[in-house]
């Protein structure tokens, strides 16, 4: 065998390899899907968070809690399995982990916040949120997470309306502004601030970002049918 034939069938391998581990990805998302939609439904949790954190807690599915203790996302405590010796929590079966995750969320002060400051479709707002409310160590964990949803298209399972925007998370100087004098408007005038005018360029996710609320709540108060907003426009807050 030659260097170039030997080089590639290095190459097939490793390729193979990737192929082989992407694979398993996709059929542990096959596999849990419609149950992470299922919670998605009952309780605005975006199924793309929800698929990436089990993931990337249990490299989808191959970790030894995952495969002896059926515990998806590494939530501690105490377990009754003799095969190996750990300090995470056991489950009956894979979908009792994931019930319990998003009991978690709802149950602990630092993450049920989250319900009323995300929608289903702002999964990096999520992810974000669930780190900042301590469920990881790291410093990258939320990147990771997001990278896993982008990576593997996770949020075609949110069920996004056609004409969603990202919530843009840096609010321009020019906005700050505007919605600085808004503010000290409040103080001032507390019952007309609740009225915002809308002005050329706002964007409803930045606005409900900016006064501490999600768009679709701002669209269920104001009963909106589309988030697109028009100059003039009063939105109510």
């Amino acid at each position: 065998m030659n260097l170039k034939t030997l080089l590639l069938t290095w190459l097939g391998i490793i390729l193979l390899g990737q192929t082989a581990q992407s694979q398993t990805v996709q059929d542990y998302v096959e596999e849990h899907t419609d149950h992470a939609r299922e919670l998605m439904k009952e309780y605005d949790v975006p199924a793309s968070v929800i698929l990436a954190v089990a993931i990337h807690e249990s490299a989808a599915g191959k970790s030894k809690v995952a495969r002896h203790l059926n515990n998806h996302f590494g939530i501690k405590g105490s377990n009754s399995n003799t095969d190996i010796s750990s300090s995470y929590r056991d489950y009956e079966n894979a979908d009792e982990s994931y019930d319990n995750f998003v009991e978690v969320l709802q149950n602990t002060s630092s993450f049920n916040k989250l319900f009323d400051k995300y929608d289903q479709y702002d999964y990096a707002g999520w992810a974000r949120g669930i780190q900042r409310g301590g469920y990881a160590a790291s410093r990258t964990w939320a990147k990771q997470v997001i990278a896993i949803i982008d990576k593997y298209e996770l949020y075609q399972y949110d069920d996004r309306p056609a004409d969603y925007v990202e919530p843009v998370k840096v609010v321009p100087d020019a906005l700050k502004k505007t919605y600085s004098r808004s503010r000290s408007h409040q103080r001032h005038h507390r019952t007309a601030a609740r009225t915002y005018t809308v002005r050329k360029g706002d964007n409803l996710n930045r606005l409900a970002e900016s006064h501490g609320t999600s768009a679709t709540a701002l669209m269920r108060k104001n009963g909106l049918k589309r988030s697109a907003l028009q100059p003039g426009q009063k939105i109510r807050f």
